[in-house]
């Protein structure tokens, strides 16, 4: 089958499952849904949180509109879905410090996080997922891209999932592009000597969701230094084409953030770019990071 058909084939199988408790809205062919009928600030019904992991299964990234929260209101929601973990390298909330805030001030000309990426996947075990709040935005800008890496792996060439089944991927918080979007809130924020240390982790290339069974590629350019099986050399030209490959347009949805937003993404399965256009001017965000485990073939 083409790559066509099989991005037509995706969109087909998430378009008819009968939600009856909450609404939504597919985004684009790929990947992402906005749902609505959910006030967060609200303790949510076993059915209402059974049908939102539905959504995120089937959309790898779902959105909500205007929730007028607190940190502690979005904290009780993440613990709904998983056990919340640190993020490894900047300080939470002095009053919620499992919510950290996503700052860029407007004077900074990099930002956190800012290229195609999956998250700390220098861990053992990488998070699940994430949910992101838009608590101060710039006037334009500062969109969110996500990439359905499920699909990713399904285009692929047989031969090419053959070997990648079979490798498993070296990942460092040290990589030097991503190290370079971390460094003006690792001034101000860092965890004590943790950001400096590096962190180093290995991961199967392709790994299986833990609930839907699915293959999801596993390497991304923030993190992914070679394959264990080879060298560096050797492995560059194979990730240089799927760092190109799993990020295609067709693969992508495109977020655009007013206050009160919260995407909620599977780690597992998506990779995501914050764009940086939107110099001096400031943006906060605050996230919340869910733990599952490792990941497996």
């Amino acid at each position: 089958m083409s790559d066509s058909g099989l991005t037509a084939e995706w969109t087909a199988r998430i378009s008819d499952y009968p939600y009856a408790h909450i609404g939504v809205e597919q985004m684009a062919g790929a990947i992402g849904a906005v749902i609505s009928g959910v006030d967060i600030a609200s303790p949510a019904t076993d059915d209402v949180i059974g049908e939102i992991r539905q959504a995120l299964d089937d959309h790898l990234v779902v959105f909500f509109h205007d929730q007028d929260i607190t940190p502690a209101q979005q904290l009780a929601f993440a613990q709904r879905f998983g056990k919340v973990i640190d993020y490894p390298l900047v300080q939470g909330l002095e009053t919620c410090p499992e919510v950290v805030p996503v700052v860029k001030l407007a004077d900074e000309r990099v930002n956190f996080g800012g290229l195609w990426h999956a998250d700390t996947t220098y861990l053992d075990e990488p998070p699940m997922g994430a949910m992101l709040l838009a608590k101060e935005l710039p006037p334009f800008g500062g969109d969110t891209i996500f990439a359905n890496q499920q699909l990713a792996y399904k285009t692929l060439s047989h031969g090419m999932q053959n070997v990648l089944d079979n490798l498993t991927v070296i990942q460092s918080s040290k990589k030097a592009a991503v190290t370079r979007t971390r460094e003006d809130r690792l001034k101000t924020s860092a965890i004590g000597d943790r950001a400096e240390d590096g962190m180093v982790a290995e991961h199967p290339a392709v790994i299986r969701h833990p609930r839907t069974g699915r293959k999801a590629l596993f390497v991304n350019s923030g993190h992914t230094v070679r394959f264990k099986e080879m060298t560096e050399e050797e492995s560059q030209p194979i990730l240089d084409y799927l760092y190109h490959h799993q990020v295609r347009p067709e693969f992508t949805c495109r977020f655009t953030w007013r206050v009160g937003a919260m995407a909620f993404w599977d780690n597992f399965s998506s990779q995501h770019n914050p764009v940086n256009d939107y110099h001096n001017f400031k943006r906060v965000m605050h996230r919340v990071t869910i733990g599952s485990g490792r990941p497996e073939r």
